[in-house]
Formats: structure tokens, sequence, C-alpha cells
């Protein structure tokens, strides 16, 4: 299909004379319908020890439950696809989309600490990547879509109530400017569903620039398999890092990379008041993007201590340990790298873990108080606010959004002394208090995605109400 106009949708621009003034001439771009998306299916001519070869299991009756037209436009999906019945066949697992090659993958990896010698897609099946013409590419999978010989006595499926939790929590994070995988659509079926209770079956199309994980390559690591290690870390670093070229160095490069992007996200997490709540090694990306939403959280009132997670009963996860865990994490894929680069090598890349993290976390806790410069104080400033903030139990996204026009901040002799440390510093570096005002509502949202929202539309769409999801979407972008 050949449309006009439509920016965010394609790549394919011209430059040129007319009535235009910017000297712009209309845009053509071409958008795909689901039965024609560009797939390559570049993970599947791996060797088949890296997946199985496995369809999409159908649920029953299937109906739209949310459809992102934002999502669309990064694989020039035309948005009129969300109200076909091809996309209730194709998401609900019916019928195999056109040029994909499904599989589901393999992986191990540290759960709590814990090793685990082998896991894998249990309720997810990768389609395959669509690339679009400036050659960005996104693995499309499949939630919920039914048993793989990785399910471990699972029954392969999604429940509505995570469908709707993973497709609002990565577009609020995309929203807040974390990197993080994308979800195109929720299908949902009447299908009952066993957990804590009888709940309905869901499958949660969800787009990433990889789903390749550190246990990914944990796995091969720990059964001696160094050709398989070497065969996963030249397909990442042809796909993900070409710059990286063929030197016999690219491979610590590669990993100082992975833990630079890692401390990066972690960093961004903690800016932003999000919890991950389980982050194993098997759901951490070599990418550094949010991966794997499961009992996530926002932070309401302040606590470094938070734990999102229930089932987490020594707050190995909690929200002030995430930096810490990040680095774990990066140590374990560093070991799982030693036939490719030594460990002294590893070591080294690892070491830059903290220097990337603290150099992040400054910078945004600066924008976060509105500062524009940099002073030896500003770390101390930063943790004296965070202990008043757990003492008072305040509210961090709304102290922080109302600290912008200089309401939010607490009484008492502790908060008068840090307030005036505070407006020191602003008239140190010369600050104007409107653009000050501006700058600090661009760096902290007014609206989160808060546990209580999320449930409110997770109780609307069991109703078959789905109008909140999409004001929630729209909300968030």
């Amino acid at each position: 299909m050949l449309l006009a106009g439509r920016r965010g949708q394609g790549t394919y621009s011209e430059a040129g004379g007319g009535g235009n003034p910017n000297g712009w001439r209309d845009i053509f771009l071409f958008v795909h319908s689901l039965g024609s998306l560009p797939f390559a299916n570049s993970y599947a001519r791996l060797h088949p020890a890296f997946y199985e070869v496995v369809d999409p299991t159908p649920i029953p009756a299937p109906y739209l439950v949310a459809f992102n037209p934002a999502a669309a436009d990064l694989i020039d999906l035309d948005q009129k696809e969300g109200a076909t019945p091809a996309l209730l066949e194709y998401l609900g697992g019916a019928r195999r989309l056109p040029g994909s090659e499904p599989i589901a993958q393999i992986y191990a990896g540290h759960q709590f600490g814990v090793w685990v010698p082998q896991l894998g897609d249990g309720r997810a099946i990768l389609l395959g990547e669509v690339t679009d013409p400036a050659g960005d590419s996104w693995d499309l999978q499949l939630k919920g879509a039914g048993q793989t010989r990785f399910s471990r006595r699972g029954d392969g499926r999604s429940v509505l109530r995570s469908a709707i939790r993973e497709y609002l929590a990565s577009e609020a994070l995309h929203g807040l400017g974390i990197p993080t995988t994308r979800a195109l659509a929720i299908v949902g079926s009447d299908l009952p569903v066993y957990r804590e209770r009888p709940e309905t079956a869901a499958t949660l199309l969800r787009m990433a620039p990889s789903h390749v994980r550190f246990g990914t390559f944990q796995l091969f690591a720990s059964r001696g398999q160094e050709d398989r290690v070497r065969e996963l870390a030249d397909y990442v670093l042809a796909r993900h890092f070409p710059a990286l070229g063929t030197a016999p160095e690219r491979y610590r490069h590669f990993f100082g990379e992975v833990c630079r992007r890692t401390a990066r996200l972690m960093a961004r997490w903690m800016a932003a008041g999000f919890a991950h709540g389980v982050m194993n090694t098997d759901n951490m990306s070599i990418l550094g993007i949010t991966l794997d939403y499961g009992p996530y959280g926002f932070l309401d009132q302040y606590d470094a201590g938070f734990i999102c997670n229930h089932t987490d009963t020594e707050g190995r996860y909690a929200f002030d340990q995430q930096p810490m865990v990040g680095m774990w994490n990066c140590a374990r894929l560093g070991e799982a790298l030693f036939s490719l680069l030594t460990p002294e090598e590893a070591q080294a890349e690892l070491d830059s873990y903290w220097k990337a993290f603290g150099a992040e976390n400054a910078g945004l806790m600066r924008a976060k108080l509105g500062l524009v410069t940099e002073a030896p104080d500003d770390g101390a400033l930063v943790r004296d606010l965070l202990a008043l903030l757990q003492i008072d139990g305040s509210d961090f996204t709304k102290f922080f959004r109302g600290l912008g026009s200089l309401r939010s901040i607490g009484t008492g002799a502790a908060w008068e002394a840090w307030a005036g440390r505070y407006t020191a510093r602003l008239r140190a570096e010369g600050s104007d208090d409107r653009d000050r005002e501006r700058r600090m509502n661009r760096a902290n949202p007014k609206f989160i995605l808060r546990n209580w929202i999320a449930q409110e539309a997770i109780e609307r769409a069991e109703r078959k109400d789905f109008g909140l999801i999409e004001e929630l979407r729209r909300l968030f972008a």
C-alpha cells in the first residue's frame, strides 16, 4: 500500500523544490498488512540447538483487547490492521503469519541467585524479525502462545491481567525515555486459565530489537559448547553491534558495551522510581532494554527497600538493590564469555559498569532537580534529599513534580536546611525559575503507572470494557 504524507510510519523521503516552503516534497511511504510483513528470521538460521520449531496453539473465539498504533508504525504496519479479523486469527494462533518461522528460544539463568541449567520460552514464541527500509529490525514475539518443550509443566498461556500489565508498562517506560520492549496488541479469549484464581487467556504481541538474554550465553557456556557461544556472539555482533567489526578484541568491546548499557538502564529505572521485580539473568537483555515484565511496580511513597514481588521474600530485587544486581548479572555474563575473552579483560570491562551508572544517575538526578551544571556537592545533595523522603514517606513522583514550583518541600528543621542548600545551589548557577520549572517538568512526569491504575484497567477489561487501556496508552505516549 502506498500512502502520502504520513510521517513516522516509514523512512523514505526526498528533498526537492515545489510549493513547500521547507523545500520538501510530499513523503510517500509503503505500509504493510499483517500478511505482507517482510520477515527475515535470522535467529532461525542459527544452529538448531538454539531453539525449538513450534507453532502457536490457538485460543478459542479471540477478541481484540488493545492495539498500539505507535508500535505498528515501528514496523510500517498499516494501523487499519488493528480492526481486521486477520489480526485475531494471526495473534490468536489460528494462522501462521506469512513469512514467519515460529520458534521457541532456549536459555538458562540465575533465578534469585540460584543457577537453573535450562530454561527457555515456555509460553512465548518468536515469530521472526521484521526489518524496515532503513534497516531497523524488530523481533515479533507472541506471548501466551501455548506450550513448548521449555514449558516445564506449565500451560504455556498468559492471562489477560499479565498481558495488560506488560502492555501498559512497556508503553509507560517508553514514554519516560527508558529503553524497553514495545507491545503491538493484546488478543483475549474466554478460555479459562488457572493461576491463584481462575482467569482468562490472552496473547500479547511483543516487539524488541532482540530477545537474546544473558542466559542465552550462559546456557551454552555451562555445557562447554564454546562453538555455540562464539556463534551466538558473532550473530549478536553482526546484527546489533556492526561497528565493532571483526577485530580480535570485538568480544571484549561487546561485553563492555553490554555492561555500560545495563548500568545506564539501572540508572534510568532508579530515577523514574521503577522496580522490575524479577532481575534474573534470563530476564536481562544484551541490548540494555527492559525485558520481561512480571511483578513490577513504581514507587508511591519513597521507600528505598521497596519490594514489588511478593515471592522475593529476602528482598534480593528490592528497589535499592537494582544497580548492584545489574552489576552481578553482568559479571555472570562475563563468565559465560570466558571462551572469547580472558578473565582480566572481562574484569576491566566490568569495572566500567559503575562509572557508567554514576554518570547516568548523576545526570538524571541533576535534571530532576533542575540543575544544568555540575558541582562537587551534588551527590550529597541528592543523598540527603532521598534520606528525607524516606523518613517522611513522601510520594516520589509528586515530590519531584512539585519541586519545580518549590511547592513540595517538607517542613521542619531538616527540610529547611536542605531547602537552603538547594536554593543556594540554584543561585550559584544563576538559575531562572521559569526556565528551571519548564526543564523540571520535562524531567519529572506528572503521571506514572501506579498499581491501582493498572488494576482498574484490568478489572474493566475483565468486564469487556477496554477503553481505559487506550486512555492510558495515550496518556503515557
